[in-house]
């Protein structure tokens, strides 16, 4: 089982050490301590925490999808090209880009400052680990 340090925790929750340290303190996060004394994070107990912490915004479109990567977000940046075009969107912590042809982004009126919502429904996935393991 991955032990996760306080500091890698913020770093992969988005908050603050103090923050991580909080939780941890008020019984919201289980730790223990490692071989060095070091309070540590179970990963397994850090993965459920994630899953529970998550709340994406509401969904603006209200449309029943088979996707369930869905992102709402801002669009930041438009390019467009004549026939094609480059959709820029911050969600949450993420920038998602889309390539789309200039006929849809001008149908669905998208430019910078809107709110939208980026769907992801991939056959392929690519999963990495730090260190290369095999």
């Amino acid at each position: 089982m991955a032990a996760i340090r306080i500091r890698d925790a913020a770093v992969l929750l988005g908050v603050s050490d103090d923050t991580v340290r909080r939780w941890i303190d008020g019984g919201t996060l289980q730790s223990y301590q490692d071989e060095s004394g070091r309070k540590v994070i179970a990963g397994e107990v850090l993965a459920e925490f994630a899953r529970e912490l998550a709340t994406p915004p509401p969904d603006p479109l209200g449309v029943g999808s088979s996707a369930r990567n869905r992102f709402t977000g801002l669009v930041t940046k438009v390019t467009k090209d004549r026939v094609m075009s480059e959709v820029q969107m911050q969600c949450g912590p993420f920038t998602v880009v889309s390539l789309m042809s200039t006929e849809s982004v001008n149908h669905l009126g998208l430019q910078p400052g809107e709110i939208a919502v980026a769907v992801v429904k991939a056959t392929t996935v690519i999963v990495e680990t730090p260190g290369g393991k095999t």
